[in-house]
């Protein structure tokens, strides 16, 4: 008896675009900090080895520097990974990377907390911190 297979459409991660996204400037640069955090508790993307989708928050934490992002085009930036294969180790290196080159800020975290598969959950933390101009 033939093996019967589901074949999945998995995308890679360069169908990723950052031109997506919209920076807002930041009106109180130079006042004081503030942090923002974002969630996104309904993400999905796809393990790059079987295709099952995979669920999780992220959450993005940060400090300003002149910019902020407009949050609407921060969801349409995550909704493109719906169909990427990526292990969670770098999609959270990832979505920092676009967000840090976009923005600029003096701190930024982004963290998946992903929900259990076998019997397994996963957090994974990813952390920028802006080098200080004067050392």
């Amino acid at each position: 008896m033939p093996k019967k297979r589901v074949s999945y459409k998995i995308d890679r991660p360069d169908i990723v675009k950052t031109d997506i996204l919209t920076a807002l400037e930041y009106k109180y640069k130079g006042q004081r900090d503030i942090d923002i955090v974002i969630k996104q508790p309904e993400f999905t993307s796809v393990c790059p080895m079987t295709g099952l989708p995979d669920f999780g928050c992220i959450t993005i934490k940060y400090t300003p520097n002149v910019k902020i992002v407009e949050l609407k085009s921060l969801k349409f930036y995550m909704l493109q990974f719906r169909n990427v294969g990526i292990f969670y180790e770098h999609l959270v290196n990832h979505i920092l990377n676009d967000l840090v080159g976009l923005l600029d800020p003096k701190r930024m975290e982004v963290s998946g907390d992903f929900t259990a598969r076998g019997g397994i959950t996963t957090t994974v933390t990813a952390i920028y911190e802006r080098k200080n101009e004067n050392s």
